[in-house]
This record gives C-alpha cells, sequence and structure tokens, in this order.
C-alpha cells in the first residue's frame, strides 16, 4: 500500500480514495462511515438478538441445551478463523466487491472466471439473506402483534408485512450512507443493551434457574436420528446459520475511512463481539428453562407462539407483559439486522454490476449524485428479495428451499478468496494481517468451511419427505448452472471489460493483475 495509507489521520479520504484508484476503482460512493459504524454493519447482520433466536429450535430439538452451549463457541472458535482469514485479504483489497474482486486477484490463472462464480454465489447469497431475515423479522413482528392484539396470522399478512418492511429499508438506504451510518450505530448499541436487558431480566425475575451442568450436558432429541454424534453436528448449523453477514465490513469499504485497517478490523470484531454476547444470551436463556425434563423440552419445540425462546419468557417470568416487552427488543433487532443487510447487499450488487456482471449493469452501476448512494442497485435488491419471498405465501417448504442458499451460497463465497491466498506465494499482506499466524488460520478456515458445507447437505431429520428434505444442494447446483450459462451468455465477453471504463482508473485488461 502506498504511504499515505499509513498517515491516515492527515487526509484519510484521499488517501483511501487513492488506494482505491490503485486497485483500480474511481471513488464514487460518499466515504461517510467511521471504522465503528463499518464494525455495526456486519454486527448487525450476524444479529444475535435474531439469529440465535429464530433458530434457536434448530438446536433445541437436535442435541438440546448441550447443542446449544457447546455448539455456539465451538462453531464460533472456527468462524473466527474464517473472519481472520478473509480480514487479512480485505485489508489488501478494501473494495465494495469484496470477495469476488479478491478471488479474481488471487486466482493464478482464469481470474475472470473465479471472480465470476464468486461473484454469483455472493451475489444470490445476500439477496437470499436480506429475504430472510426481513421474512423472519416479519415473522417475528406477527406473533409479538399476536400477543399484544390479537392479529391473526395468515401467511399473506406476513408477507405483506415484509414487503413494508423491506420498502422501509430501501428507503432508509436511499436516503444515504450518513443516515445508514448513524442507524448502524444505534443498532450497535440496541443489540448490546437489549441483551443485557434480556440478561438480566431472565436472571432477576424467574425464581428457578437450571444449573451449569444441565445446561451443558442435557441432551434432546426430536430429529428421528439415533445416532447422537450426528445428532449434535446437525445442532451445529443453528450457530452456524447466525454466523453470517459479516463479509458486510468488506462490501461497504468503499465508505469507510482507513478501510484497510477499519474494514478488517470490522470483520473481525464483528465475529468476536457476536461470539461472547451470543454465548451469554442463550447460556441464559437455557438456564431460564423451567422444565427440563424431555416433555418440558418438546413443549417448547412445538410451541404455539412459534418460537422456543418467546414460550421460555413467558414460563420463566410468569409475567407476559415483561415476556412481551423482551419480544420487542428481538423485533427492533431484527429491524436493524434488515436493513444493514440491504445496505451490503446493494453495495455487493453495485460493484458487481460496475463490472458488467448482472443484466442491466449500466442501470444498477449508477450512484446518486446528491447521496453517493447507489439507489438503482439498493432497490434491484429490495425487488428479488421481494421475488425470491413469493413462495412463501403458498409453502413454505418451497420458500425454504429457495433461501437455502444463504448461507451455503455465502461460505462458498467466504472460503474461495481465503483457499487461492493459501496458494498463492506472492500474496503481499495489507497494513493489517495475521504475520506468522496466517498459513495456520487460512487452512483451519479451509478446511471448516469444507465440513459445514457437507453438514449443510445432509438430511437433519428422518424420516425425509417433502417437507424435511434438505434442499441446499439442489439450491447450489441451481447457482452454479445459471452462472455457467451467463458466463457463456455475455460474462466471457462483457465481464471486467473495457465497456465500464467509465468507473475504472486503468486498464479492464489489468485490474485483476498485481
Amino acid at each position: 500500500m502506498s504511504e499515505t495509507t499509513k498517515a491516515p489521520d492527515s487526509h484519510p479520504i484521499d488517501d483511501d480514495a487513492a488506494a482505491l484508484a490503485e486497485l483500480g476503482y474511481k471513488q464514487e460512493l460518499h466515504r461517510g462511515m467511521s471504522g465503528f459504524s463499518n464494525f455495526a454493519v456486519s454486527f448487525s447482520i450476524i444479529s444475535i438478538l435474531a439469529g440465535c433466536i429464530t433458530s434457536f429450535n434448530i438446536a433445541l430439538k437436535s442435541g438440546g441445551p448441550m447443542a446449544i452451549n457447546i455448539g455456539w463457541p465451538l462453531v464460533g472458535v472456527f468462524v473466527l478463523c474464517v473472519a481472520l482469514a478473509m480480514a487479512e485479504v480485505c485489508s489488501r483489497y478494501p473494495t465494495a466487491g469484496g470477495l469476488y474482486f479478491w478471488a479474481g486477484r488471487l486466482a493464478k490463472k482464469n481470474k475472470r472466471q473465479w471472480a465470476w462464480f464468486v461473484g454469483w454465489y455472493n451475489f444470490l447469497g445476500e439477496v437470499a439473506v436480506t429475504a430472510a431475515i426481513d421474512y423472519g423479522a416479519a415473522a417475528t413482528m406477527m406473533a409479538f402483534a399476536n400477543l399484544m392484539w390479537g392479529v391473526e396470522v395468515t401467511s399473506l399478512n406476513t408477507f405483506l408485512l415484509f414487503v413494508v418492511l423491506i420498502v422501509v429499508h430501501g428507503l432508509l438506504n436511499t436516503f444515504g450512507v450518513n443516515l445508514v451510518s448513524l442507524l448502524s450505530t444505534v443498532s450497535a448499541w440496541w443489540h448490546i443493551v437489549g441483551v443485557a436487558i434480556i440478561v438480566g431480566v431472565l436472571w432477576i425475575i424467574p425464581t428457578k434457574h437450571q444449573d451449569i451442568a444441565w445446561s451443558f450436558t442435557a441432551f434432546h432429541n426430536e430429529t428421528g436420528w439415533s445416532f447422537g454424534p450426528y445428532v449434535f453436528l446437525m445442532g451445529l448449523l443453528m450457530a452456524q446459520y447466525t454466523y453470517t453477514g459479516y463479509d458486510a465490513s468488506a462490501h461497504v469499504a468503499e465508505e469507510t475511512k482507513n478501510a484497510s485497517t477499519a474494514a478488517p478490523k470490522g470483520i473481525v470484531m464483528s465475529v468476536l463481539i457476536s461470539i461472547i454476547g451470543g454465548w451469554i444470551l442463550l447460556y441464559t436463556i437455557v438456564a431460564a428453562i423451567q422444565d427440563g425434563s424431555e416433555e418440558g423440552l418438546s413443549k417448547i419445540v412445538g410451541t404455539d407462539l412459534g418460537s422456543g425462546p418467546a414460550q421460555i419468557f413467558m414460563d420463566a417470568l410468569n409475567n407476559p407483559d415483561v415476556a412481551k416487552f423482551l419480544l420487542f427488543i428481538v423485533c427492533g433487532a431484527q429491524f436493524f439486522c434488515g436493513m444493514a443487510s440491504v445496505t451490503a447487499n446493494s453495495r455487493m450488487s453495485y460493484a458487481f454490476s460496475r463490472d458488467n456482471a448482472i443484466p442491466g449493469s449500466r442501470l444498477w452501476a449508477q450512484v446518486n449524485k446528491r447521496t453517493g448512494t447507489p439507489t438503482n442497485s439498493i432497490w434491484l435488491c429490495v425487488a428479488l428479495s421481494i421475488l425470491l419471498t413469493v413462495p412463501a405465501l403458498f409453502n413454505a417448504t418451497a420458500y425454504a428451499a429457495v433461501t437455502s442458499i444463504a448461507v451455503i451460497g455465502l461460505y462458498i463465497g467466504y472460503v474461495t478468496p481465503v483457499f487461492l491466498r493459501r496458494l498463492n506465494k506472492d500474496f503481499k499482506p495489507g497494513p493489517w494481517n495475521l504475520g506468522k499466524w496466517s498459513a495456520l488460520i487460512g487452512w483451519i478456515a479451509v478446511v471448516w468451511v469444507v465440513f459445514i458445507v457437507i453438514l449443510f447437505v445432509l438430511p437433519p431429520v428422518t424420516p425425509i419427505t417433502v417437507d424435511t428434505f434438505n434442499y441446499a444442494p439442489i439450491a447450489v447446483v441451481v447457482v452454479a448452472i445459471l452462472s455457467i450459462v451467463l458466463w457463456y451468455a455475455y460474462g466471457k465477453r462483457d465481464f471486467m471489460s473495457q465497456a465500464e471504463a467509465e468507473h475504472l482508473t486503468k486498464s479492464a485488461e489489468t485490474l485483476l493483475e498485481e
């Protein structure tokens, strides 16, 4: 990196623009995010108050308290390795494109093809994640409305609320990065204070708590499988589902001051704080379970409230008003989570369009001169997320099949540049790097992602029916086929071509060359 990046206090914006120009792109987005705001975007998308709560029952019925309280930190340590390995690459290439640009730069051969395929997995994975987050938020808010005012919960009502939520998130992102930065900061504190309130209430009000031994060793199985270790491994998916979206710090790098250090720190710290905060939250919720018998745990799994933690709140607090207040905190966290996801998704699609990857790229790559935000790209992501969620109106299984690409698609995108970096001996680390630990952490990250991708395609429950079938492998193959077809249809000709010269500071032919 240039000397100017080592003296960020003098002219951080100019220095960042110069570093970006060195990578080949003009500074088009407004660079108004602080390092904390960058962290807050990723922390909001991981959203322990959303992920831990909505995915809680996955682990409760597949391993029980053991899978929750041992699984969370276990998965967290390996995910932290993935985040550290990604952060090191991000420091060297702090661009909005993130993963696909890294893959293109690090590949020794077929650079454009590597960038193309990683980009499509990342793009569609982010659309699916945005859809899943806001639909999950709508479902939680409908449950809250049902408890508060007796509002009937139907698939149509939930879908309509989802559309309202994602349109509001599109509008908030359209008003400019300064508002997004402010709301991201509010979101981070909402999560931190919200967890503190929930933990405090669950320790102070209930008269009974489970002991430490039970909270870490109690095993519960409603999967239909009889092999204990397999059941426990399926329970790890709860944590793995939650630990996603921290690539957002890379996607907003072109809007972050001192990006070569702030963006990698945002990636790592968002995961680290989530591991600690999530573990405290989950242990507290498990310890607050009043009936620890097999029948008691089954009642939580099958609750009419549609949320295991909501049932635990009601049972433990014996005060519906306080329980509803805790659920309100969760609803707020999910709202902020969805807003941050639209931010990251739109920046990635803007960058991908800037490189002529998405049909209609010229339109999606435009930046609003007044706000400095990729307005068209924001609404593209909103529209695609709504389209992806339409099946939920008719069949929850169909919706699950569509959104199953979210986590597995993103992690394929996460690990590919990490793997290519390990094979590239000429890589020059940026100002934030792992030093002598780079190889060890990088290979642990690669092995872990290969392992969890295998986990994601295995059947979590038996018997296997249309409703219980794991559609993730089909979704992954569909994205692969789509990206191959689009590559030969126009990508081979147009992707990272001279047609995008208006966005570049160097020739497109040299964009992926060091």
